[in-house]
């Protein structure tokens, strides 16, 4: 399908952006393509799309050697391939089906089929609903999808993506990637060139990693497999232990959450079912009224205040009394009925919190 034999490219300005790379990609592969920025993974797709010329060596494409190929041959060539750009590279005055059908009506398309490929096309993707949109209406996972769809209109038989996912959040990249991956699955191939190793990490497929303009890594998905399997199974130490361990860590985070944003109530009835007695609080002794009225407790005077009104002292002290009365029918479940907002209600917790309010007793107790 792809052949690239000892391939070197200079640009006019002496960057070496490729040195005598030699790569084979077979029909219905699934490559990722990383690197970082500047090792040269954008000149491979161009040397692919014909979009440059290597200046030694062969690039192959589907049989055809793309060093010998006439210029008036190049756009039927490319036909052969569905191109994802990441800049999306939509046409601005056209809706979202005819930017998916523009690219069967350059081949010569009829429109009886026109009409039923492209709603099939933007049904795989997502968009049935969007199809009389225009791009500036659509958001930057949308526009993807779009271009994707353009891609694989023609049935291509190579998909050439470059960093689809780049101006995407991280679960349309996933979306992205995992569509791509069915996609492949049906027999198509992909060459996918990513900076988002995680992404890479969660799809099982041949990686090969540029770096200053040659192949330093290419890996397949078995090697990646028995990669994984002892990177596993190998102890873990700092901050590689963190990725290995995201699920543990992410399960402590939620159960964190619950505990904080939970109901009191539902906290404790999780610690008594776990064997915890929830602490309790300790009711503080009251003053009686014949304490209060033997002068055997004075009420405390704070400097700079007026002393406490005698009559208010004692009317708290009669609130507190009938709060605690209250309190024990409610446990014995006396006081149900002046409660109750019918006959078949049960004391209604809110409700009792707020007459406990009303006779100035602790919601605590």
């Amino acid at each position: 399908m792809i052949e690239f034999k000892n391939v070197s490219k200079t640009y006019d300005n002496g960057t070496k952006a490729l040195k005598n790379v030699s790569l084979k990609i077979n029909k219905g592969e699934f490559v990722f393509v990383v690197g970082a920025s500047g090792a040269g993974k954008s000149t491979f797709l161009k040397l692919i799309m014909h979009e440059e010329v290597p200046n030694s060596g062969t690039v192959i494409v589907n049989n055809q050697n793309l060093i010998t190929m006439r210029k008036k041959e190049i756009p039927y060539f490319r036909r052969t391939m569905g191109i994802v750009f990441q800049d999306f590279r939509l046409i601005p005055n056209m809706s979202v089906y005819d930017n998916v059908a523009f690219a069967m009506r350059v081949i010569g398309a009829y429109e009886k089929e026109i009409r039923k490929r492209v709603p099939y096309v933007l049904g795989l993707v997502g968009l049935n609903t969007k199809a009389r949109s225009m791009p500036n209406q659509l958001s930057g996972g949308e526009q993807q999808r779009v271009a994707l769809a353009r891609a694989l209109v023609n049935n291509a038989g190579l998909i050439v993506a470059d960093e689809p996912t780049g101006n995407v959040d991280p679960e349309m990249s996933f979306e992205i990637v995992d569509l791509l991956n069915h996609i492949n699955a049906n027999g198509t191939t992909v060459v996918m060139v990513t900076h988002e190793h995680e992404l890479v990490r969660s799809f099982q497929h041949r990686v090969v990693v540029i770096n200053n303009g040659t192949i330093s890594s290419d890996t397949g998905p078995e090697d990646l497999a028995a990669r994984g399997a002892n990177r596993r199974s190998a102890p873990q130490k700092g901050r590689g232990s963190a990725y290995y361990h995201a699920d543990e860590q992410r399960a402590r985070r939620e159960k964190s959450f619950i505990q904080t944003y939970e109901p009191a109530s539902a906290v404790k009835k999780e610690k008594t079912a776990q064997g915890e007695q929830p602490a309790r609080k300790e009711p503080e002794e009251k003053p009686s009224a014949s304490k209060e009225k033997s002068g055997e407790i004075k009420p405390a005077v704070r400097s700079g205040e007026r002393p406490a009104d005698p009559q208010r002292e004692r009317d708290g002290v009669k609130s507190a009394q009938k709060a605690d009365q209250l309190v024990g029918e409610l446990k014995t479940g006396a006081a149900s009925a002046p409660f109750a907002r019918d006959e078949e209600d049960k004391i209604d917790y809110s409700i009792y919190l707020e007459h406990l309010s009303e006779l100035g007793g602790d919601q605590d107790e």
